[in-house]
């Protein structure tokens, strides 16, 4: 299976994005999906997930209310809209797919990666 993200790019600060993460196969339409990302210097971390059905969504707590997961009706593309952009929103963002139907939050919990794509928020 091959993720394939898009959709980054420069933004200035409230400004807005829309990432997108198509898959492959379509083997990603039973299985959770997350986005994370990876600040300069920093750890990768979790930002969204959502079930295979889409019926459950989690967000880490510095993008709630900002940001927003989503996945089309087949189930093999998943995006995610970034809205209200801080310059700590600067990073490679990466879309996974996860080992089970339901969402994780911890890198452990994926077993496909894309490539990432490159947010750059300036201020």
């Amino acid at each position: 299976v091959q993720l394939q993200a898009s959709g980054g790019g420069l933004a200035q600060a409230g400004g807005s994005l829309r990432l997108s993460c198509a898959a492959s196969s379509r083997f990603v339409s039973n299985n959770g999906m997350g986005w994370f990302r990876q600040a300069p210097g920093k750890e990768r971390e979790f930002v969204a997930g959502i079930s295979w059905s889409g019926a459950h969504t989690e967000y880490a707590s510095s993008v709630k209310g900002r940001f927003t997961i989503s996945r089309d009706y087949a189930g093999i593309t998943v995006a995610l809209q970034m809205n209200g952009l801080a310059p700590e929103d600067t990073a490679v963002y990466y879309c996974a797919a996860a080992r089970s139907s339901g969402l994780s939050t911890t890198a452990r919990g994926y077993t496909y990666w894309g490539q990432g794509t490159l947010v750059t928020v300036s201020s």
